[in-house]
């Protein structure tokens, strides 16, 4: 057994040890189908990761990056895809390189399988990783044409933070152009969850630029799905967002 597979190894035992049946049971409700899950909770994923790098602080992030891999390999519980993640989020933003963009959009096709692992890589992995590769974030709009839903739903959900951020001293700015190009692509999506991603977007982009999410909507709200109009005037000011809603009813379904 590689050092590598006896890492993965010692992490997925630490995690089974957590399992709690009664837990895992109550954690379908959040789900619109069953998933084989431990019953851990997400803390605790995370923790487990941590716990075994403390003593272990000189692992170099390649090497992190394989272990990720040999988790992910062998993962049947949700909860070990999220475990295969937690494991690169001290060196997502520095340690990787360019190389994770690309490891996860594959693991978006291969491992993910709801939404929750899709927004636990997209907000605690590829977060970080953009916060030190910004240059890299346009690469995300090839998602949309991605055959997994994950992936398309990640095109939208890997961005949300950076709709405005400051950097350092950097503020970076995700171009209009970037949001409602996915959302045009995106919004007739025949899965659910990749339209909340267009919704989602769409409403912390109008606590940013209200004028011009709200003129997209007035011209694309016939074609968009009626849950997702509703979540992306959310946050609007009350009287545009009462205007919206009244444009909304006409919305698709």
């Amino acid at each position: 057994m590689t050092d590598v597979a006896a890492a993965a190894d010692v992490l997925l035992k630490t995690l089974a040890s957590r399992a709690d049946p009664e837990f895992a049971a109550g954690m379908q409700r959040y789900f619109p189908h069953d998933i084989r899950a431990l019953g851990v909770g997400n803390a605790a994923v995370v923790e487990i990761a941590t716990d075994y790098f403390r003593e272990r602080r000189d692992v170099p992030a390649p090497t992190r990056l394989a272990l990720a891999e040999a988790v992910l390999a062998r993962a049947e519980y949700h909860e070990e895809v999220l475990l295969g993640f937690a494991v690169l989020h001290k060196v997502a933003r520095t340690g990787c390189g360019g190389e994770l963009l690309d490891r996860c959009e594959h693991w978006l096709a291969t491992y993910v399988s709801n939404w929750a692992q899709c927004d636990d890589l997209c907000l605690k992995l590829l977060y970080p990783f953009f916060l030190g590769h910004l240059d890299l974030i346009p690469q995300t709009r090839r998602w949309v044409e991605a055959a997994s839903p994950w992936a398309r739903r990640a095109a939208n959900v890997a961005v949300v933070k950076f709709v405005r951020r400051k950097v350092g001293r950097t503020l970076f700015e995700l171009p209009t152009s970037h949001v409602f190009g996915n959302c045009v692509r995106l919004m007739h999506d025949d899965h659910v969850y990749v339209q909340k991603g267009c919704g989602w977007l769409l409403k912390v982009t109008a606590e940013v630029h209200p004028d011009e999410v709200a003129e997209f909507l007035r011209t694309w709200h016939t074609d968009m799905p009626r849950d997702t109009f509703r979540y992306a005037v959310q946050k609007m000011d009350p009287p545009l967002r009462r205007s919206l809603m009244a444009l909304g009813q006409g919305a698709t379904r």
